[in-house]
């Protein structure tokens, strides 16, 4: 009886330092980079940083391929796309498609909310972005982004410091007030 109990806990230690391992194995190399910054398995805890996780494979290659043919301008990002191929952006974006968006705990102020979905019906963003934000082809999923970050998108578009989008966020957003952005970083950073 030890000795079952004995290899029992041998199987077990084994396991539990295996299967990490293995799935890490999984990372593609490139993406496991992507991650010092978006975070594990591309879910950012960082405010300004984009999560890439159940993001749309197209728009994540699209990005990618913008920075680094300078579409869009990012001082991290422009520098680390500029050695990758196609297909490096191909498996990038494939990978981080494939996992789960964690929940932020962002706490959305439900008044704020119910404004910003009155402004995103008024702007027809779901024309685009699709019912509850979940984005299609190189348009983004923006539904449980980081809040920060989608007021920053949203002052880049109106302030047109950000243009890779052939025009349409540039144009909606230069019709947001300050308190219209603020409102609709509520409802989208708060769908889950």
């Amino acid at each position: 009886m030890k000795l079952i109990s004995f290899f029992s806990s041998v199987v077990l230690v084994l396991l539990t330092s295996v299967v990490p391992a293995l799935a890490q194995a999984q990372v593609p190399e490139k993406a496991a980079t992507c991650m010092a910054c978006h975070g594990p398995n591309g879910n950012s805890s960082m405010p300004n940083t984009p999560s890439l996780a159940g993001q749309n494979a197209r728009y994540i290659y699209l990005q990618l391929r913008d920075f680094q043919e300078g579409r869009r301008h990012n001082d991290m990002m422009t520098p680390m796309t500029a050695g990758l191929s196609r297909d490096d952006m191909r498996e990038i974006a494939d990978f981080f498609s494939k996992q789960k968006l964690t929940s932020k705990n962002f706490k959305a102020d439900p008044d704020k909310a119910k404004k910003g979905l009155a402004k995103a019906d008024e702007t027809l963003c779901a024309m685009c972005h699709l019912g509850e934000f979940s984005g299609q082809n190189e348009i983004p999923k923006v539904a449980g982004q980081n809040f920060d970050y989608v007021i920053k998108t949203l002052k880049d578009f109106k302030a047109k410091n950000r243009t890779n989008d052939a025009g349409n966020m540039t144009s909606v957003a230069s019709t947001l007030s300050d308190e219209d952005i603020e409102n609709l970083g509520h409802y989208i950073a708060g769908l889950n």
